[in-house]
């Protein structure tokens, strides 16, 4: 398949901001054919993110790069009738209808599922919201920072203690994992229409994403489970399972879950194979209940090294830990290079991050640079059909831009 598993899909992108347009770019990867409709003029607003106060200033739009990779857009209003035949058009030939307007605002524009449906069968149909498609908060806006972060309890929940303030989310932290959840609705229907030659709506939603990624803790709660206090790192109950800072101030963190065969290799990499003879230290139980003063040991030897000396010495000895990246170390990592997480965009050497999933046998396309607003407006007309007198008429009446 040199085009992609999805070659020949036909994909209407008919969302906004993060995680609806990123499952279609999800598929877009794999070879489907993506259209995205956005409003004449600036277009989708996630283009305008990266002018918000507070990021980070670029002569690239970064965000519009991720996320509009590999698509062609058409700038079509929905509010004007003429713009929504052109969209009936397009949907009565689609494979998959992706939108993230609310429930309401798709019933008042005409293209709710039981709209579209009689114009195409086969197509499947989904839809993103904030707080699901039914409820009194239905048709409520959210963002992953509230709907996903905050209302799950996550935000709370990663706080050091419960007196340190919440923690803030970063932009787009959710919605890239509820883009893969809704992608996975998409190809399951898919698999469905293969089986019964039907389409269906499927849909997702950031709040119940936010309550599955707190699943363990919030099922705990469910289940009537007694919790324990909240501690601070350095009087976590278990040492070997923390976090710990280099002399270089940068962090890594152990997850040494079987620490009665790790504890001796821990001991001999940091020097000092005494603790493992140490009574205050000679068994499992004995470390747990004196967490807080081998934590105090710990930090006074991880101080001693870099982080790169650290990574050197841990190597190779069957002990579980791992790096506390920060960005600058993205671009450098030979191990995300070289396993395609980060990849190329097409005819340049800037780096894209790549889909999290591969398929033996199957390439996925190299990334293209995403579209300015209504650059593909006319071509993706003419292969609707339209004439070119029919698309003067759409461009007059301000439907098409």
């Amino acid at each position: 398949m040199e085009g992609g598993i999805f070659e020949g899909l036909k994909v209407l992108d008919c969302a906004s901001f993060i995680a609806a347009p990123a499952a279609a770019t999800v598929l877009s990867d794999f070879g489907a054919e993506v259209i995205k409709i956005e409003p004449p003029g600036t277009g989708d607003p996630y283009r305008l993110l990266p002018k918000l106060p507070g990021y980070p200033i670029s002569e690239h739009n970064f965000a519009w790069l991720l996320e509009g990779r590999n698509k062609r857009s058409l700038a079509l209003d929905l509010a004007k009738p003429e713009g929504r035949e052109v969209l009936y058009r397009l949907a009565a030939e689609a494979d998959v209808f992706i939108t993230n307007f609310p429930p309401g605002v798709r019933k008042r524009l005409g293209i709710t599922y039981e709209d579209i449906k009689p114009m195409n069968a086969r197509l499947i149909y989904a839809s993103f919201t904030g707080y699901g498609e039914t409820g009194a908060e239905a048709d409520k806006p959210g963002f992953d920072s509230n709907a996903y972060w905050a209302r799950s309890g996550l935000m709370d929940l990663v706080r050091a203690e419960e007196n340190t303030t919440p923690a803030r989310s970063i932009p787009g932290m959710g919605d890239h994992p509820c883009a893969m959840a809704l992608y996975g609705a998409i190809v399951t229907a898919l698999y469905k229409r293969e089986r019964s030659g039907e389409g269906s709506h499927v849909s997702s939603n950031l709040m119940a994403n936010g309550l599955w990624a707190a699943g363990v803790l919030a099922q705990a709660k469910l289940c009537g489970a007694e919790f324990q206090e909240r501690r601070p790192r350095d009087r976590a109950l278990n040492a070997v399972t923390n976090h710990y800072r280099c002399r270089d101030g940068r962090w890594l963190i152990l997850s040494l879950l079987n620490e009665e065969r790790q504890w001796p290799a821990l001991a001999r990499c940091l020097g000092r194979e005494d603790l493992v003879s140490d009574a205050r230290f000679a068994t499992k139980a004995q470390r747990h209940a004196r967490s807080i003063e081998l934590i105090a040991i710990f930090d006074q030897i991880f101080a001693t090294k870099d982080l790169a000396e650290w990574r050197t010495v841990l190597d190779g000895n069957g002990l579980v830990f791992g790096v506390v990246g920060i960005l600058d170390d993205i671009k450098n990592d030979t191990q995300m290079i070289e396993t395609q997480a980060l990849v190329p965009f097409e005819n340049d050497t800037m780096l894209t991050i790549n889909s999290p999933i591969w398929v033996d046998g199957s390439a996925k396309v190299k990334p293209k640079h995403p579209p300015e607003v209504g650059e593909h407006s006319d071509e993706i007309l003419r292969e609707a059909g339209y004439d070119e007198a029919s698309i003067g008429r759409l461009k007059a009446s301000g439907a098409v831009a």
